[in-house]
């Protein structure tokens, strides 16, 4: 939780997304024939012949924007750029259309004024629970019955797959980034809790969002 340059902090996580698109789509494996119908497959619930680790792994790209969604909309009151156009491209698009907010946003440590209907939502901690929850299961299915060759063969070959699970793990390793902010918003200091959640992949998040305590809101005086 040290301080660091923002300057050269924005300009790492510019690079980093610039860096991260041109891999994606110059470096990563090749398109397969096959991948149109199983992103279909996948979004529709048709798993039955499909590696259980690759259901896990899109379900689970689907529950991290969710998590985030639950950082994001309230680290963005502050900003001078709205977190929601962000927070809503990244149920589709993953660490692409966060690291441009990540780079763009500054540390706003606290929280002014009243939340309203989606913030008291985000900042709930049976959202939080709901997370952990669907974090859980997803976890145990694709580690109980997945295909652990399989994926690999997959991670090699696949460019979905492949650039699925480094979205993945770049999530995982950016979540920090907004973690501080969170933390301090509701009087956290305990470096014991940043490091708890953030060297567990993706249920370190999900736990902490069913575990902290809510932010508090401000009287906003009137103006004149």
């Amino acid at each position: 939780m040290s301080n660091q340059d923002p300057t050269g902090k924005k300009i790492g996580l510019g690079l980093l997304w610039v860096g991260f698109v041109v891999y994606a789509f110059h470096f990563a494996p090749p398109d397969q024939p096959d991948t149109l119908e199983l992103i279909v497959n996948l979004s529709s619930g048709q798993w039955e012949n499909i590696n259980p680790m690759v259901v896990a792994l899109f379900n689970i790209m689907g529950i991290w924007p969710i998590a985030y969604t639950c950082v994001l909309l309230l680290d963005g009151r502050n900003q001078r750029i709205p977190a929601w156009p962000f927070a809503l491209g990244s149920f589709a698009l993953g660490a692409f259309a966060l690291l441009p907010y990540l780079a763009l946003r500054d540390s706003k440590p606290s929280f002014s004024g009243q939340k309203n209907f989606w913030l008291r939502l985000v900042d709930s901690r049976w959202t939080g629970a709901a997370v952990t929850l669907a974090t859980v299961i997803v976890f145990a299915g694709g580690i109980t019955y997945g295909n652990w060759s399989d994926f690999v063969h997959q991670w090699q070959t696949s460019r979905f797959i492949h650039v699925m699970s480094l979205d993945f793990c770049l999530l995982y390793l950016l979540f920090p980034l907004l973690l501080k902010d969170d933390m301090a918003r509701r009087g956290l200091t305990q470096p014991g809790i940043f490091w708890a959640v953030s060297l567990v992949p993706m249920l370190g998040a999900a736990m902490y969002l069913a575990w902290r305590p809510p932010v508090q809101e401000t009287e906003t005086t009137p103006e004149g």
